[in-house]
């Protein structure tokens, strides 16, 4: 059992791999760049509500992560890749949210900011 676990877990390891290397070779290439822009709504539907720019942003921020993930283990970066720019894309698709954050704070000291790494 435990033997299984583990060659089930190295296999997801070269598939996370492979895909990572994959998508960052396509990056390089105008062709690869403008297919996986076209693919994410897909993957992503929430990406409508970003602009080109931030679509860029995400999808640089996610292929890093997903090299990470596959080279270093760092799994956690792909989600909190993903929560974060969902959450974007949420304030974005909301006038009202979208408003209030762009909202200028003044002299509001909001007080300390975890930073979590």
């Amino acid at each position: 059992m435990v033997l299984t676990t583990a060659i089930h877990a190295e296999r997801g390891e070269e598939n996370l791999t492979t895909a990572s290397r994959l998508f960052l070779a396509l990056m390089k290439q105008d062709d690869g760049v403008r297919s996986l822009l076209l693919a994410l709504p897909e993957v992503f539907p929430w990406v409508r509500h970003l602009d080109d720019e931030e679509v860029r942003e995400f999808t640089v921020e996610l292929l890093d992560a997903l090299s990470d993930a596959a080279e270093l283990g760092a799994r956690e970066a792909v989600h909190r890749a993903i929560v974060s720019w969902r959450a974007t894309a949420r304030i974005n698709a909301d006038p009202d949210r979208l408003r209030e954050a762009l909202r200028p704070l003044g002299d509001v000291d909001l007080g300390p900011v975890e930073v979590h790494r």
